[in-house]
């Protein structure tokens, strides 16, 4: 039985205990089996690149290393399947697929690569997905790797924020990555003891956030941090698709929807506010122990997904089970934060605001 692994899309903590827990089931239950490694994600597929990984390349190690030692890259799945002159993008992966003589690929990816991984199945291919992304925006499992690390880094990069705020009494935006759910916003932000949090699912009103402020600023405690979620959007801008969003806030001269917010809280409250963007700090360093385990186990159970012959598939959690769902069932569609949702409900219970009236 011939394997290749990929990671692709952005890298995030775990990857390489996931690679890790392949190989050590793979080379252990496997008679026979071998496994090659698929450079640079989807691209070195479609290049047909791939090189042979022993048992020895999946060393303790790579438990505590982050990124992946694959590399990775993004393809856009809007045209991976359109015509460029050499077929495309798709129908020359598929053709490398059967060049390696694959029996399986696994492809440890986000929500985009599992709707390119559930079209390489349609067209034939063997594959196992794993559900990799710091957003945790994927349908149908409890959790994905590289979550609770970025969810870790997160929270300890605003307990350090936090002690200049509250040295000079200011109000704090911290943007976190997230742009279609606001999972990694919410759960650091409630863990830091944030004052606001916004996000996605739950459009913000400019008059609520400043209400909050100057509100905040007539206490004891007038320094605040407020959590934002890159994909954060006004109530005025909810109706809008993200390409118009987009064009406004670009004709307005905006970056993002934070130093906006942090302009509008200074002139109509006179705080003193200031904005930072934790950026790509977010996805790497040491993956955090929980993160360790579920990976194992998580590729553990893909490999042994493969032994069994169950392909099409992406392994999942539910509960403190490891399960699967059918790529078909859950390709194209997104986990997101439920505004009504008892996370969100216990965060308004001790104070956290979300701007809205």
């Amino acid at each position: 039985m011939k394997l290749g692994i990929l990671t692709s899309g952005g890298d995030c903590a775990g990857l390489n205990a996931v690679i890790r827990a392949i190989g050590l089931y793979v080379y252990d239950n496997i008679p026979g089996a071998e496994i090659v490694g698929i450079p640079d994600g989807y691209g070195g597929l479609i290049e047909g690149e791939c090189f042979p990984m022993k048992r020895g390349d999946f060393g303790d190690s790579l438990l505590r290393e982050g990124g992946t030692v694959l590399g990775t890259s993004r393809q856009p799945y809007k045209t991976i399947a359109a015509p460029d002159g050499n077929g495309s993008r798709l129908s020359r992966m598929c053709a490398n697929y059967r060049k390696m003589g694959l029996d399986c690929l696994f492809t440890l990816g986000g929500a985009g690569t599992h709707k390119t991984a559930a079209l390489l199945c349609s067209e034939g291919c063997n594959v196992i997905g794993l559900p990799k992304t710091i957003d945790n925006d994927i349908y149908g499992t409890d959790v994905t790797f590289g979550f609770q690390t970025a969810v870790e880094v997160v929270t300890e990069c605003i307990d350090r924020i936090r002690t200049t705020v509250g040295s000079h009494g200011r109000i704090m935006l911290v943007e976190v990555m997230g742009n279609k759910a606001g999972w990694l916003a919410l759960h650091s932000g409630i863990a830091a003891g944030a004052d606001m949090i916004l996000l996605p699912e739950i459009p913000f009103s400019l008059d609520a956030v400043c209400d909050f402020v100057a509100e905040r600023r007539k206490s004891d405690s007038p320094s605040a941090i407020i959590v934002v979620a890159e994909g954060a959007v006004l109530d005025t801008e909810a109706p809008f698709k993200k390409s118009e969003r987009a064009f406004v806030r670009t004709e307005r001269g905006e970056r993002t929807v934070t130093a906006r917010l942090a302009e509008t809280i200074a002139e109509r409250t006179g705080a003193e506010t200031r904005s930072t963007v934790l950026g790509y700090v977010q996805r790497g360093g040491t993956p955090c122990a929980y993160d360790r385990l579920l990976s194992s186990r998580l590729g553990g159970y893909a490999a042994f997904l493969a032994k069994e012959k169950r392909f099409g598939v992406t392994a999942a959690v539910a509960g403190n089970r490891i399960t699967f769902n059918a790529l078909t069932e859950i390709a194209g569609r997104y986990k997101t934060v439920d505004p009504a949702g008892s996370i969100v409900r216990f965060a308004k219970s001790v104070g956290v605001s979300f701007g809205i009236k």
